[in-house]
């Protein structure tokens, strides 16, 4: 051939070769056309027919093919081998929202237009007694901080209307907020009809255990006086538009709920600054939708019930604070127990200065104070400040005022040691507009505490 082209052409149609075989020929060197070259040729091409046929059985045989992987991969295994670092497991693990947020103590607030938000209790930092306090809340114009409460984020809280309605929300779905920021409707939270208000609330730590439920209550009262008792069981099935917690008397409100484990000893307080303790067991457990019991008689048509708490341990004391900012701690034992139903004791002097009482709690040493007033200025007291004295005493200012303000809302929360608290352990006991020295004695006459009604009070279940 003239050209390398005409004899590729040439190769192909003689001898029925393909291109790649025709210019493999081609680029032979004339070196490798020798006898001991063309024996060379024959080895590469029997070499290469083995190695085809290898392969084919390979394709054909499945067996064969996992045999081989096996045999790569533990050659790999060999020489790169080391310790897993993960783990295989046959299935992902539930997450949900509170695994990804701490479960820090935060105090909640609700104004008494309804504005709810949750901020670190790190934020509040301990006075002394008799402060002026620190901003706690930048509110709407006639707006004030009406609730406060202390609760972790992963916490069930239990929601009350005045109506007598229940509603429920995990603390971290309350939106955060700063110390002096407004907060968000409540109404944008919850489903709450816009005609109802939060009056009562509880934090429960779970309500997925059931032996919790069954062995735990929930005990309400009302402004005029109304007990009732429910098991939290009762109470642990959410729904969107909230459920009936008790039925409501025309001109009645619901006040205040309580966890209690059915062994407490129960603490009444009015406004006229008397006070009713009775044990727990007098009051049967009633379903959701009763109106429940007589658990205080009035002292008048004006007065009203400004507080309850149940009581389990017999070392708190009884902190009550006046709407002027005066308070004290009284021990437990000096309210007699009585039959559920009656007067009360005197729990409190309540004169012009110190106003009419506005809330009662049962705190420990280990424990602080947060008191908020309308204004919505807050102070932290550490309760050891606070001298224990006698029940019907007038008490120790607690906060400044000024003007008009008064106390708005008062809640305790776990003592926290802060360089810059200031405690003066030095109490003032205040009578009648005089201020007398801390050891003192300076007790009033009360008139005889009235007898509980009788077993055989007619109980309302409607």
């Amino acid at each position: 051939s003239e050209t390398p082209e005409e004899a590729r052409v040439g190769l192909m149609e003689k001898f029925g070769l393909s291109d790649l075989q025709a210019r493999a020929i081609l680029d032979m060197t004339l070196r490798r056309l020798t006898g001991l070259e063309r024996d060379k040729i024959k080895e590469e091409y029997a070499e290469l027919m083995k190695t085809i046929e290898y392969l084919k059985s390979i394709l054909d045989d499945e067996g064969l093919r996992m045999q081989i992987i096996k045999d790569e991969l533990e050659e790999i295994k060999q020489k790169f081998g080391d310790e897993r670092r993960t783990t295989i497991v046959h299935s992902a693990e539930d997450m949900s929202m509170e695994d990804f947020i701490d479960d820090e103590e935060v105090v909640i607030t609700i104004s008494h237009e309804g504005y709810v938000k949750r901020t670190p209790a790190t934020e509040f930092r301990a006075q002394g007694r008799g402060g002026k306090g620190s901003k706690g809340s930048t509110s709407r114009n006639e707006d004030f901080i009406e609730h406060m409460l202390v609760a972790t984020n992963h916490n069930y809280m239990l929601f009350f209307t005045e109506a007598g309605r229940c509603f429920w929300l995990r603390v971290y779905e309350i939106p955060e907020g700063s110390r002096t920021s407004k907060g968000r409707a409540i109404q944008n939270i919850i489903n709450i009809p816009k005609d109802e208000k939060i009056k009562a609330y509880i934090k429960v730590k779970n309500l997925k255990d059931q032996e919790y439920l069954e062995n735990n209550f929930i005990i309400m009262c009302t402004k005029k006086g109304t007990i009732k008792k429910t098991s939290l069981e009762a109470y642990s099935r959410p729904r969107v538009n909230g459920i009936n917690a008790i039925n409501i008397n025309e001109g009645d409100v619901l006040l205040e709920a309580c966890l209690t484990n059915g062994q407490s000893e129960i603490v009444m307080a009015l406004r006229s600054g008397r006070a009713i303790r009775f044990n727990e067991s007098t009051v049967r457990p009633m379903g959701r939708t009763a109106t429940g019991v007589r658990g205080v008689r009035l002292a008048h048509d004006k007065d009203e019930v400004v507080g309850m708490i149940a009581v389990n341990n017999p070392e708190v004391t009884v902190l009550v604070v006046s709407e002027k900012g005066y308070g004290k701690r009284t021990d437990i034992e000096d309210y007699r127990v009585t039959n559920r139903g009656g007067k009360g004791v005197k729990t409190i002097n309540v004169t012009e200065k110190t106003g009419q009482l506005v809330s009662i709690k049962d705190v420990t040493d280990s424990e602080d104070l947060m008191i908020i007033n309308r204004s919505g200025i807050v102070i932290r007291i550490p309760v050891s400040a606070l001298r224990v004295m006698g029940r019907a005493t007038q008490g120790v200012r607690l906060i400044s005022l000024k003007g008009d303000d008064e106390i708005a809302s008062v809640t305790k929360i776990d003592h926290e040691e802060d360089e810059e608290e200031t405690v003066d352990l030095a109490d003032v006991l205040v009578v009648d507009g005089e201020e007398l020295e801390a050891d003192t004695t300076a007790e009033t006459e009360e008139t005889e505490e009235e007898e509980g009604e009788s077993d055989n009070e007619t109980e309302d279940e409607n």
